[in-house]
Parts: C-alpha cells; structure tokens; sequence
C-alpha cells in the first residue's frame, strides 16, 4: 500500500501538451478526487467533451466563454462553474488564462 499524498507543490508537476494553446498539469489525486491546472493562450480551446466525472471549475486568470449542456457564458477571474458528470462541455479563452478544475473521481485518463 502506497503512502497517502498530503501536499503538492505545482512545480513537481509537468505541463502537458492538450491541444495548441491548451495544456494541463496534474496537482494532487486520490482515486476519489483529482485537482487538475489548465492553462491557456488567447483563442486558445477546450473543445466539446463529456465526461462521467462531476467537475467543478475555477477561474484563477483570465476570461473564458464557457459551455455546459448548450447554454454559454462568460465567466472571468475568480469565478466558478459545475459539470455534471456526462453533460457536453467546453470552453474558448477570451485572453490567456489559467482554470483550476476538480474532479470526482479521478481522471484515471489524466495520470
């Protein structure tokens, strides 16, 4: 049995490459939760995908127009959404920016 992870520092996670514009970084999972960084240049693209986990998203940086279940909306720095798990959703960065996702469970496709 592995040892519990308490704290991560975001250094010790690499960049991954998602799409142009678009890439992520895995901080801190357990298999019931996983905090995820994504970070994006302008015009940069989260395209439409569903998912069975539940995400919740924060905004840390920037403006991003955002859709879940065909409704959209701008959501900027500091703001949050919820995507239930297996509604379409996807985002397009307004200016570059950085999203904080959560999802339950983890993304087992992420690590």
């Amino acid at each position: 049995m592995s040892e519990q992870v308490f704290f991560a520092q975001a250094e010790a996670s690499a960049w991954v490459e998602v799409a142009p514009g678009n890439r992520r970084r895995v901080l801190i999972h357990t298999p019931e939760l996983m905090q995820v960084e994504f970070g994006f240049d302008k015009g940069g693209v989260g395209a439409l995908h569903s998912h069975p986990h539940i995400q919740v998203s924060y905004v840390a940086e920037g403006r991003f127009e955002v859709t879940i279940g065909g409704k959209t909306e701008i959501v900027g720095t500091g703001g949050s959404f919820i995507v239930p798990g297996g509604v379409v959703h996807g985002v397009v960065a307004l200016e570059a920016g950085r999203l904080v996702d959560v999802f339950t469970p983890m993304r087992a496709d992420f690590v």
